[in-house]
């Protein structure tokens, strides 16, 4: 158990006793005397905290460790699943209609089809591609799902004469026309394999609308003229803080594209492969590892303890903080997963993350259903035929389609553009723009805060535990070193360092000698200086609580105070050496400000309940701008504190107009904001300016 300082073991009467002679003899108050306070704990250094350190981004190492036991994995992939649909905007699952595809303009080859489809996987967002279908089966297929990645053009791929050529003589393709369309070419292998394949555009690729590639995929610069409280865009603060982005419409688009494909007649549901390279890859991971329809994956190039993605549209705030490509991979276990690394990235997952994988699947008791083909990793970043020939051998071993070997891709006719486009003059494109875009986040913001207005508390409060990235149980153990104690007459003053196995704090405990065994944690933009005036004497408030006796603590939490070495309250929070203005970049590796301010609330609280001679009540008091970190504390925390005590109950997240605001909270506006928030305190009493 935690040692609460010692004044807490003197007899309440002695203190008592002690405090009225002391009292009586000098003829002062109870209150504290008026004196210069020096609260700094590090005489001039900053903490210890390796918080301060570079932070971390997608170039940063993100290994993946193993659980001890079936239970612990469970309890770990149910997280790590909810972070990812977090991120996403998708948790809770938005309820959806079915889908309502538009099929048309097949294509008739000599032994498989080609159809041209689209459907709304939410009102204005809609999934384009292209249906691949064998021909002459009579039983139901297996699908294969196929998202392309980041080939120029997607869907509709050409890689060119002079390229084909090229990888043509180093062995990468054996059929110039297979190796200038690859895409088209493993859908072609798998339909003659006997599945119906989707081949399907991510967000502003190819057909898809209404989001622009240019926007989806190279965004750069900021878009202050989209921050509007009722007209917003991606990628800016109002977006972000509903969870809005790039990643998040492509994983649903995904999530749709498996809607769509069960609900054809022609279709094996229980025998649903996905796969895809590059940002296809990453796209085959996710999906893989949140949807349970998927039987069969074979993610190709992007499974890695090393770069996890340098798109736009596979990063998001949250999504990969404290985990990373490996474990999303490991999510699937026990399914059969094939993986194809290659010379770049991924080159080192044969003893990084590999390793780490079978012992998962061993664990599980699956261990021959991963495999990696780390043979292949020669050629540079690609899904070409080699890396082809491996998934067909997979796909066809576990979705039973009884090929005999060797598989063969053949050669075939490729479709024009013009064959896969799914708009034409009978089916016009919708508008890709920026009003499309604005009345899209806008209807996804309605749809979710009409979904929310009866959300179960547990699951909100999971939600925002995933966007603080941390909870009550996960601050662990708490160690307190004393550096200093000084009787004050009716008080002592405690200067402590509190430390987790992340963190580290410096606080300020004042306690009077006739403690009522309550404890008053005031919070503020000013750190430990909440406690005193400018004249350096306590204020007025404290005075006031330690003559009612009880004990008031404040701390310096993270870029407050000694973390800043008096260069005032922090402006901006830092952001990773990205140039691109994206709040994926920085907060889907690193905890938020906010976030790592409420941690360091709830490390106080918990110390202080966990103590050996725990208080009767603890109440935590917002104060100088504390409102939005110690109402997601106080929501965190639950029945740990008796009352949270908000000064600004006019704070609204949905005021903050950029993502490097020290209190930006990736989802706080799609969570009910401030008011929504609250509702998870157990006890609160708010204020107004």
């Amino acid at each position: 158990m935690h040692r609460m300082p010692a004044i807490f073991y003197i007899s309440d009467k002695l203190m008592n006793f002690k405090t009225r002679v002391f009292a009586a003899v000098l003829g002062v108050s109870l209150a504290a005397h008026a004196q210069e306070l020096n609260l700094d704990v590090y005489a001039g250094e900053k903490p210890n905290d390796i918080r301060l350190g570079e932070l971390k981004d997608l170039n940063g190492y993100f290994p993946f460790a193993v659980p001890d036991s079936k239970e612990e994995w469970e309890s770990r992939a149910e997280k790590i699943r909810r972070r990812i649909l977090v991120s996403c905007g998708l948790w809770p699952m938005p309820e959806l209609p079915a889908v309502n595809a538009t099929i048309h303009g097949k294509v008739d080859r000599e032994d498989y089809t080609v159809e041209k489809v689209y459907f709304e996987s939410f009102p204005g967002l809609y999934v384009t591609g292209n249906l691949y279908r064998p021909k002459g089966k009579t039983e139901r297929c297996p699908v294969a799902l196929s998202p392309h990645g980041h080939w120029k053009n997607g869907r509709f791929y050409d890689g060119g004469l002079d390229e084909v050529q090229k990888q043509f003589r180093r062995g990468a393709e054996w059929d110039l026309v297979g190796g200038r369309y690859p895409l088209q070419a493993r859908c072609v292998q798998l339909a003659r394999m006997g599945c119906v394949v989707f081949h399907y555009d991510m967000l502003g690729y190819a057909d898809s609308r209404p989001i622009s590639y240019e926007l989806a995929h190279r965004h750069r610069e900021p878009r202050p003229e989209l921050e509007s409280e009722n007209a917003w865009g991606l990628f800016t603060a109002q977006a972000e803080m509903r969870l809005q982005n790039v990643f998040g419409m492509q994983t649903l688009n995904s999530l749709r594209a498996v809607d769509f494909v069960t609900s054809l007649p022609d279709v094996d549901p229980d025998r649903i492969g996905v796969t895809g390279a590059s940002g296809g890859g990453t796209q085959t991971m996710i999906l893989a590892a949140i949807d349970p329809r998927i039987t069969v994956s074979f993610p190709a190039v992007m499974v890695s303890t090393a770069m996890q993605g340098g798109c736009t549209c596979e990063n998001a705030t949250c999504l990969r903080v404290g985990t990373g490509n490996v474990e999303f991979a490991a999510l699937f276990a026990p399914k059969p997963q094939g993986i194809n690394p290659a010379n770049d990235w991924t080159k080192e997952l044969a003893t990084k993350g590999l390793p780490e994988l079978k012992q998962l699947y061993k664990l599980l008791g699956a261990e021959q259903n991963i495999e990696a083909y780390t043979d292949l990793v020669y050629f540079p970043h690609n899904f070409n035929h080699p890396s082809r020939q491996k998934m067909y051998d997979w796909m066809n071993r576990h979705l039973k389609l009884k090929i005999e070997d060797p598989i063969i891709e053949k050669k075939y006719e490729p479709l024009t553009e013009e064959e896969m486009t799914v708009w034409n003059d009978q089916h016009p494109s919708p508008e890709v723009s920026v009003e499309a875009e604005i009345e899209l986040l806008r209807e996804m913001a309605k749809t979710s805060e009409e979904q929310l207005k009866n959300a179960d508390s547990t699951m909100l409060r999971s939600a925002l535990e995933t966007l603080a990235d941390t909870s009550w149980d996960g601050i662990g153990s708490v160690e307190r070193e004393e550096v200093d104690k000084t009787d004050v007459g009716n008080y002592w003053l405690f200067k402590d360092i509190l430390r987790t196995s992340s963190s580290e704090l410096p606080v300020i405990f004042i306690y009077p000698k006739n403690w009522n065994q309550k404890v008053v944690v005031l919070a503020s933009d000013s750190g430990k200086d909440v406690l005193k005036k400018e004249s350096g004497d306590l204020t007025d408030e404290v005075a006031g609580l330690l003559d009612r006796g009880h004990v008031v603590a404040a701390a310096d939490l993270f870029q407050q105070g000694e973390f800043l070495n008096d260069t005032g309250a922090l402006k901006q929070t830092r952001k990773v050496g990205n140039d691109r203005d994206f709040a994926g970049y920085t907060f889907g590796y690193n905890r938020t400000l906010l976030g790592h301010r409420v941690h360091d609330l709830l490390t106080l609280l918990r110390f202080i309940r966990d103590s050996d001679r725990r208080p009767k009540q603890v109440h935590l008091v917002s104060r100088d701008g504390a409102t939005p970190y110690v109402a997601v504390a106080g929501a965190l925390a639950g029945n740990h504190v008796d009352k949270v005590l908000i000064e600004d109950a006019d704070f609204r997240f949905a005021k903050i107009r950029s993502w490097r605001d020290p209190n930006f909270l990736p989802g706080a506006v799609k969570y009910g904001d401030l008011p929504g928030i609250l509702k998870l305190v157990e006890s609160v009493e708010t204020k107004t300016e």
